[in-house]
């Protein structure tokens, strides 16, 4: 009745934005991202050892609207293998949480995969993907791992991800632009039906999802990421002109999409890519990384460099956080 799992955070590449069901976390439509690593979350759960439900995230325990999103993940495990057991939830981020690099996607990822596991139900990533998404959609994706595809649909069978095999996994590099700024991402998402970009952004997303499978089974780097860039800026339009108009990028963050730019005239394979936050992923080759690190600090921001990371994985004993 205890397990524990790691899952690398996910860099949105068609990102999704706004919920059906804010309930179930059902989006408007598709997804795709790829996996960071070595960025990762660490959760151990176990059933049965405390007298009520207890959680802990790097430290410091988790109460209010963010307990209530672990709840809707254990209610549901607990529900299909028909316990009735408290648990017990510790979690530790390897990287700065709520800062724009997908740690609720990584932590829902650990939590789905280790629950299942500590509860004896055998399942796949695909079904464990729809656990996860109950805490935030993108982590359905964090389950898959690497890059893949979170499907939109209005039930457990279609609304799962699936990973996208590409010969691109070896060669990405991501330099992390670190830029600290507090955000709001669920609360974006509950009004971005409010946006007058919304339906815009509707109407060509399925395109977008057709052509990034399509440059990734193909391999296309500058396509991919291309496409990537272009998304996040579309996925900020969208967010700015919502009702609380949120403006997430910083003036370092413009930085480096400027230094992105001028690196890409000289001839280099980079582009800039943002969720919902001020940091920026520069992807890149491994042939350039070090020249675009070098760029990105030059920025003022504090960098580090990921590759392509793999699907949620269940952990020795050993690794254990209690």
């Amino acid at each position: 009745m205890k397990a524990t799992a790691t899952a690398h955070p996910i860099q949105g590449l068609v990102k999704y934005h706004g919920m059906r069901d804010p309930e179930l976390r059902l989006p408007y439509h598709d997804s795709i991202s790829v996996c960071t690593a070595p960025s990762r979350t660490l959760t151990t759960v176990e059933f049965g050892a405390t007298d009520e439900d207890v959680y802990v995230i790097d430290g410091e325990p988790v109460e209010g609207r963010g307990a209530e999103r672990i709840d809707a993940v254990v209610d549901h495990v607990r529900a299909l293998a028909d316990l009735d057991a408290p648990v017990r939830l510790e979690s530790e981020n390897s990287f700065q949480s709520n800062v724009g690099f997908g740690s609720s996607s990584s932590g829902f990822a650990a939590a789905a995969m280790a629950l299942t596991e500590a509860a004896g139900l055998d399942l796949t990533r695909p079904e464990i993907s729809t656990i996860a998404r109950r805490g935030s959609s993108s982590a359905a994706r964090a389950v898959t791992g690497a890059f893949s595809h979170l499907y939109a649909g209005l039930n457990d069978h279609d609304c799962r991800s699936e990973r996208i095999e590409t010969e691109l996994e070896d060669d990405l590099r991501i330099v992390a632009a670190l830029v600290p700024s507090y955000k709001e991402t669920e609360q974006a998402h509950e009004e971005a039906a409010d946006s007058h970009m919304f339906q815009a952004r509707m109407a060509h997303i399925h395109g977008q999802i057709a052509e990034m499978r399509d440059a990734l089974r193909s391999a296309e780097f500058d396509r991919a990421f291309e496409l990537a860039e272009h998304d996040s800026l579309s996925l900020a339009a969208t967010t700015m002109t919502g009702p609380a108009g949120w403006v997430y990028w910083q003036p370092r963050t413009i930085a480096v999409f400027n230094a992105v730019r001028a690196l890409r005239k000289e001839g280099v394979p980079v582009y800039f890519s943002t969720d919902t936050g001020a940091s920026v992923y520069v992807n890149t080759t491994a042939e350039y990384v070090e020249e675009v690190e070098s760029a990105v600090a030059d920025c003022g921001v504090e960098t580090d460099v990921w590759e392509v990371g793999g699907p949620a994985e269940i952990r020795p004993a050993s690794d254990a956080l209690f």
